[in-house]
């Protein structure tokens, strides 16, 4: 499996040590930029030329961007056809009752393997003011190893999504 990287300026630093990380266990990672910090650049340059990529082969590529929250990179990646981009903090959750299946997890980690488990997510942005490296790297091994599980309802879920990107990007 590939994994293209991609930042600005706000993310620069943790993609550096993630794209290590990824090298030394053995991934093929193609860096999409930034190469260099440049307090100046802006994050769609970046993040869609990631996002065109994983689009280009959704199903066996993966994307991990950066950014300063995150947010932004994701909502750049999700424009793209194929492409089912998840945000993760590590801030800590506080504690709750159960929702409507019971579940009463604050292991925010866990998260991590429903956005694979469910919705086969192919692409992960990382808001680098909100996560250490440490963080960073727990949710990135947990992603990358978390297999979709091709249950029959997210199976029909992914491809209503498909429908709707279907009609859109015509």
């Amino acid at each position: 499996m590939k994994v293209y990287l991609g930042t600005d300026h706000a993310g620069f630093e943790l993609k550096e040590k993630i794209k290590s990380y990824l090298l030394q266990r053995g991934f093929e990672v193609e860096d999409c930029g930034a190469f260099e910090f440049d307090k100046d650049d802006d994050y769609p340059d970046f993040i869609a030329r990631v996002a065109d990529k994983v689009s280009e082969d959704p199903e066996n590529s993966r994307g991990i961007i950066f950014g300063g929250s995150g947010q932004a990179e994701t909502i750049t990646a999700n424009k793209f056809k194929g492409v089912r981009c998840v945000l993760f903090y590590a801030a800590c959750a506080p504690a709750k009752e159960a929702d409507v299946t019971g579940r009463t997890s604050t292991d925010l980690y866990e998260m991590i393997n429903l956005t694979r488990e469910h919705n086969n997510a192919n692409m992960l942005s990382l808001g680098s003011r909100f996560i250490t490296e440490k963080e960073a790297i727990k949710a990135i091994a947990l992603w990358l190893e978390s297999p979709f599980t091709a249950n029959k309802r997210h199976v029909r879920r992914i491809e209503k999504i498909k429908k709707i990107e279907n009609e859109n990007f015509k």
